[in-house]
C-alpha cells in the first residue's frame, strides 16, 4: 500500500536528518539532489525540521551565480547532549558530546581496589557531573555506558557477576537517580568495542566478524551479517571461560580461572613475559601492554636492523626471546580464535582491547599464520585501529543513535534544550 501523507513526511524528514548527519551541512538544493524529492517537497520538510528545532541554519553557499546566496543547513547539535561511560575494574572514563556526536569534553579517574561500594558510587557518578558541566551540556538526553559482565537480555540490566566490582552495578542505578530525564542503558564493553569497530574502525569493510579482546581481561563479541548477536541470556563471547589446554584445572560457572582467561588475561601475559625475559620499556611499569609494547619494539627493531646491515633477526640477543615471547602469546590466543572460527566461520578476526593494539601487525600476523595451519576455513586477523578507546567509542555511538532515533521521529516535536 502507499504510504500516508503523513508516513511519506516522515520519511523524508528521517532521510534529510540522515544525510545531515553523514555529509553535513547542506543547501536545499543538495538535500533536493541526494533525496531525490521535489524542490517544494524539500522545502516543506527544511520548514518541518526548523520548527521543530532540529535544524537552523548555519551560514551560506559560496556558490558563483546570479542572485542570493543559498542557505546552509545543519542539525542543531546542542538539542541534546549525551554522555558515553567505560567502566573498568579499574576505574571510570567518561565523554560528554553533542547530538552530533562531537565530543565537548571528557576525562577518567582511577578507582582503587580497596575503595568502598558507596564512595566509589559517588567518584564515578561526581566525575560524569564535573564532566557534564566542563562541557557546558546542562541536562544529558542519553548516556550509554559499557561495563564487563553480562547484560540481561531481557531486563537491559548488568548482572551480578563474581569476580567484578558491585559498585559497578550500583553506578548504573545512581546515575538513572541523580539524572532522572536521563536515558540510560547499559551494554557489555565488548560488544561496544565491536560496534565501534565496525563503524569506525579495522572492521568497517565487514558484515561478518568477531572481535577478540585482549586487555586487563579477555571477551569476544560477534556480529552475524552486520547484527550484534548476543545470545539467549547476554552471554555470547564469554570466552574467559572457555576451557582451553595449557591451564591446571578447568573453570567454574562462578569463576572463568582454568579458562581462557588464565592464559591471556593480564596476570598471565605478564608472568609469560617473564618467563621470556622480556621486561616492559625502560621506566614503565611491567603491565601487560607495557611489555607486549616492549617485545614489539625489540622485534621491528631488530628486521629493520636486518633489512639495512643483511644480518639476520636470529643474530640480534635481544630480538631472540622478544619474538619467542610473541610466538608463545599467538600460540595461546590462536587457541581462541581457532575455537571462534570452527564454530562461527566470520572469516575475519579483529585483535581488539589495548592489548590487540599494543600487538599490532606482529602480533597478528602470528595468529593469522596459526589459524591457516589450524583451521581450512580462510580466516583473516586484523589489528584494531581503536585499542581500548574502542569501548568509549561504541558507548558514545549507540548513545548519539538513540538519542536521534527518538527526536528524529515524527509527531510533536518541542524545542527544548538537553
Amino acid at each position: 500500500m502507499p504510504a500516508s501523507p503523513s508516513t511519506a513526511r516522515a520519511i523524508n524528514d528521517r532521510h534529510a536528518l540522515r544525510l545531515l548527519q553523514q555529509e553535513g551541512p547542506l543547501t536545499a538544493g543538495q538535500l533536493k539532489q541526494l533525496t531525490g524529492l521535489s524542490r517544494p517537497t524539500v522545502a516543506d520538510l527544511v520548514e518541518r525540521l526548523t520548527a521543530a528545532g532540529l535544524i537552523a541554519v548555519v551560514g551560506e553557499a559560496g556558490e558563483q551565480r546570479r542572485g542570493p546566496n543559498a542557505r546552509v543547513y545543519g542539525i542543531v547539535a546542542d538539542r541534546a547532549h549525551l554522555a558515553a561511560l567505560d567502566i573498568r575494574t579499574e576505574g571510570v572514563a567518561v565523554t560528554v558530546a553533542d547530538l552530533v556526536g562531537r565530543v565537548l569534553a571528557e576525562a577518567s579517574a582511577p578507582i582503587g581496589d580497596d575503595t568502598g561500594t558507596g564512595p566509589a558510587v559517588e567518584q564515578a557518578v561526581t566525575l560524569v557531573e564535573r564532566v557534564v558541566k566542563e562541557a557546558g551540556a546542562g541536562r544529558l538526553h542519553t548516556v550509554g555506558i559499557g561495563a564487563p559482565g553480562l547484560i540481561d537480555p531481557a531486563s537491559g540490566e548488568l548482572r551480578d557477576s563474581s569476580g567484578l566490582p558491585e559498585w559497578h552495578r550500583r553506578l548504573v542505578a545512581a546515575l538513572q537517580e541523580r539524572l532522572p530525564e536521563a536515558r540510560v542503558s547499559v551494554e557489555n564493553e565488548t560488544n561496544l568495542a565491536a560496534l565501534a569497530e565496525q563503524r569506525d574502525g579495522v572492521a568497517r569493510d565487514r558484515d561478518t566478524f568477531v572481535l577478540l579482546w585482549l586487555g586487563h581481561g579477555t571477551g569476544a563479541a560477534v556480529v552475524l551479517d552486520g547484527a550484534l548477536r548476543r545470545g539467549a541470556s547476554g552471554g555470547t563471547g564469554e570466552i574467559g571461560f572457555l576451557p582451553v589446554p595449557g591451564t591446571a584445572a578447568l573453570p567454574s560457572s562462578k569463576d572463568c580461572e582454568g579458562g581462557f582467561h588464565s592464559l591471556a588475561a593480564s596476570g598471565a601475559v605478564v608472568d609469560l613475559a617473564a618467563r621470556y625475559g622480556v621486561a616492559a620499556e625502560p621506566g614503565q611499569e611491567p603491565s601487560v601492554v607495557g611489555v607486549v609494547r616492549a617485545a614489539v619494539g625489540v622485534v621491528r627493531s631488530a628486521v629493520r636492523e636486518a633489512r639495512e646491515t643483511g644480518a639476520g633477526v636470529s643474530e640480534s640477543p635481544a630480538a631472540v626471546p622478544a619474538a619467542r615471547f610473541l610466538d608463545a602469546l599467538a600460540d595461546r590466543v590462536a587457541v581462541a580464535v581457532a575455537s571462534v572460527v570452527a564454530i562461527l566461520d566470520p572469516g575475519c578476526v579483529v585483535l581488539g582491547g589495548e592489548v590487540g593494539q599494543a600487538g599490532g601487525d606482529e602480533l597478528a600476523a602470528r595468529v593469522q599464520d596459526r589459524i591457516a595451519r589450524m583451521t581450512p576455513l580462510p580466516t583473516e586477523v586484523r589489528t584494531t585501529t581503536l585499542g581500548g578507546g574502542a569501548v568509549l567509542r561504541g558507548a558514545l555511538l549507540t548513545a548519539r543513535e538513540r538519542a536521534q532515533e527518538e527526536l528524529f521521529t515524527p509527531g510533536e516535536r518541542p524545542v527544548q534544550r538537553w
